[in-house]
């Protein structure tokens, strides 16, 4: 088969930048973010935060190809880094909730398991 191996789909070659920014000439205070060996999840969850940030006029991308214009009171890139900001807090939030209702829910077991065996007492 010519498929590519697996890892070449995730890992960088040697020298190659994961993130390139290329200001976008059509639109004040707009730059195209080029993103290698990414996939949609990053895209869609990026442009959708974006979207959300209020100095953020437009959020868009196809494919790996993110397109942000901002309203000139911050550059795309201090708004890409932002929003990344917020979600790292964002999701690091949902991991100690899931986290704090899964051992909850473990201890919970526990004590119904332990009480069934001491017949209900």
């Amino acid at each position: 088969m010519n498929a590519p191996d697996r890892f070449e789909l995730f890992i960088l070659a040697d020298g190659e930048k994961k993130i390139s920014e290329t200001p976008f000439a059509g639109m004040a205070n707009t730059s195209d973010f080029l993103m290698k060996k990414e996939d949609h999840t990053l895209g869609n969850l990026l442009a959708e935060h974006l979207k959300m940030h209020p100095k953020v006029l437009m959020a868009g991308y196809k494919k790996v190809l993110l397109r942000v214009q901002t309203d000139g009171t911050i550059t795309p890139k201090e708004a890409i880094v932002e929003v990344c900001k917020q979600l790292v807090a964002s999701l690091g939030h949902l991991s100690r909730e899931f986290t704090r209702e899964y051992e909850l829910r473990r201890m919970a077991t526990v004590g119904e398991q332990q009480q069934g065996a001491n017949g209900g007492l």
